[in-house]
């Protein structure tokens, strides 16, 4: 729809159209609700992630109705590769996939559309609007630099790790972020068949972060580093960044791991090597106030350990509309129940994100990842508890205990 037909209310406006954000709009839409959903670039966009989507994504996605569509443009994988800092190698399997984000982004965004939500771009959030202490709507800012009050009985932030956002609505813990990545396309036909899973790299001179090479459809390859506690708190309770250089970091992967090396020396680049930040953990927003949820990477959905994301963003984002359908009146008695429901709801997740938080600690050790893929690699049962933690039925702390870590050097 074009910019000039934004209008002045709706029941729920939605800011923010990646994963969280569409998944929200899609699921009140179907349920017959006025939905306005606003992002502030046009789509289809480019969007800075790994573009993995391991098995949660993949429930998130049969849960939309979009998984078929989602595949027909992926590159299906069979395994996530862990390699350690000795390269040794254990390939765990699971349903796991990759498609870029500008691809994956559009397709959730059209099966918001196609539910009845009214999709505007570009408009950029800018403050909330207010009647005594509810948020009421939102001001946006368009392209041409107007700006249009739409007022909403509910408003959900689903604007990812900027925090700038968050800052402007007064729902900010943290303004730093939790980590970093870079990442970049390569497409290096000849490559394809010799890299197929999910490489996800370790070295003691990657400390406290890990290298990946993903295969994307069409010979092209996903290629990055990340920084696991990229920002961490002084004496003076400030977060600074620490002294890692993202670009000398990425050199370094190529350096150390022969695949990647390969992969830059031969291939050809696809657009440019881009950084984002990270909001990990469930952490550094508030969650919620009357009139306003806030949901996706903005409340803090991706996994620490892995990095992953796109499925917990499309989680949250449901959790959500859950909240909203099952209480989504404008009495203050139904946003209170709805603000609990989905308070209740996120902090059910919270102790397995705070396993993975636990599991990054492979990142502070690199080692660790040798033991774990030496062991795995001699006894069925390791490998058969990493694949629980992609699938989700097993904790990835546990691995990494000091009981976890014991029990690997007991005999098979």
């Amino acid at each position: 729809m074009n910019a000039s037909s934004l209008p002045d209310r709706c029941d729920v406006l939605v800011i923010g159209a990646g994963p969280a954000g569409s998944a929200c709009a899609q699921w009140l839409a179907q349920q017959g609700l006025d939905v306005v959903l606003v992002d502030q670039q046009a789509f289809p966009r480019d969007k800075v992630c790994g573009d993995g989507l391991i098995p949660d994504a993949h429930r998130a996605l049969q849960r939309l109705g979009v998984h078929a569509e989602v595949m027909a443009q992926a590159q299906a994988v069979r395994h996530v590769a862990c390699i350690g800092p000795r390269g040794g190698r254990v390939d765990v399997p699971g349903r796991v996939a990759v498609l870029q984000r500008r691809v994956l982004d559009d397709i959730l965004k059209r099966a918001a559309e196609r539910a009845g939500a009214r999709f505007f771009a570009p408009w950029r959030f800018e403050s909330t609007l207010m009647s005594g202490e509810r948020v009421a709507g939102a001001r946006l800012r368009g392209a041409d630099g107007g700006a249009h009050d739409l007022q909403a009985r509910w408003t959900v932030l689903a604007t990812g790790a900027v925090p700038k956002a968050l800052m402007a609505a007064g729902m900010c813990q943290r303004h730093t972020p939790s980590g970093v990545a870079l990442r970049g396309y390569v497409r290096r036909p000849a490559l394809q068949g010799r890299i197929e899973a999910l490489e996800v790299v370790w070295h003691k001179r990657l400390r406290k972060g890990y290298g990946w090479i993903f295969p994307l459809p069409g010979g092209v390859f996903n290629i990055g580093v990340g920084l696991a506690h990229s920002h961490a708190a002084g004496s003076d309770g400030r977060a600074s960044m620490a002294d890692v250089n993202l670009r000398e970091m990425f050199k370094t992967f190529a350096e150390v791991y022969a695949p990647a090396r390969d992969l830059l020396a031969g291939g050809e680049w696809v657009g440019e090597l881009k950084g984002a930040p990270l909001r990990c953990s469930l952490e550094g927003a508030e969650l919620a106030r009357p009139g306003l949820l806030v949901t996706g990477e903005a409340a803090g959905s991706t996994y620490a350990f892995t990095g992953e994301g796109i499925g917990k963003a499309m989680e949250t984002g449901l959790l959500a509309a859950e909240a909203l359908l099952a209480h989504g009146g404008s009495a203050a008695t139904d946003m209170a129940a709805a603000i609990a429901r989905y308070q209740s709801a996120i902090a059910a997740l919270k102790p397995r994100f705070d396993l993975y938080e636990r599991a990054n600690r492979v990142n502070d050790h690199p080692w660790l990842a040798d033991l774990l893929i030496w062991r795995a690699n001699k006894s069925p049962r390791i490998l058969k508890r990493m694949e629980g933690v992609l699938e989700e039925t097993g904790n990835p702390g546990h691995l990494v205990s000091l009981r976890g870590i014991t029990r690997l050097f007991l005999p098979i």
